[in-house]
């Protein structure tokens, strides 16, 4: 069997991982593993002496519950809370009910927008004014003077 080098804290470094391993696991750039180390999304790693970075399996398991939560269109603040921002013990389900329910809130109130400015937008193609003056009376909702 190999020799695996002990790192600072004396572990034979069997279960850690490299940055470049799980970057390939999780499917991300190693930059955004560091990014989110800085912002505390994720654990600090353990350092070998040479000061590369090791990581156990958990660090995987974090970055795919990051790039989920952002598939679902959660910010980074957001995932933060996920995380970090309820009571110990909040079983992950009601954490994750908790935002989505905001989320969905947002997104309807999104939804809201888009079709109004759909509308808008409609309303403008039948336009056919003559003058930009008048398009911009149009456009500001205010009804022609006679």
């Amino acid at each position: 069997m190999a020799a695996h080098p002990e790192n600072a804290n004396g572990s034979d470094g069997r279960d850690e991982l490299s940055i470049g391993a799980v970057a390939k696991r999780a499917g991300v750039a190693t930059s955004a593993i560091r990014y989110y180390e800085t912002i505390g999304l994720l654990p600090l790693p353990m350092r070998l002496r040479n000061g590369q970075r090791r990581y156990d399996a958990s660090a995987v398991q974090r970055l795919r519950v990051i790039e989920r939560a952002q598939e679902a269109g959660f910010t980074l603040g957001e995932i933060r809370e996920l995380f970090f921002g309820f009571a110990a013990g909040t079983h992950p389900n009601a954490r994750w009910e908790t935002l989505a329910r905001r989320k969905l809130a947002d997104l309807e109130e999104q939804l809201a927008r888009i079709h109004a400015m759909q509308a808008l937008l409609t309303e403008g193609m039948r336009c056919h004014c003559l003058t930009i003056e008048q398009c911009t009376v149009w456009l500001s909702g205010l009804e022609p003077s006679a």
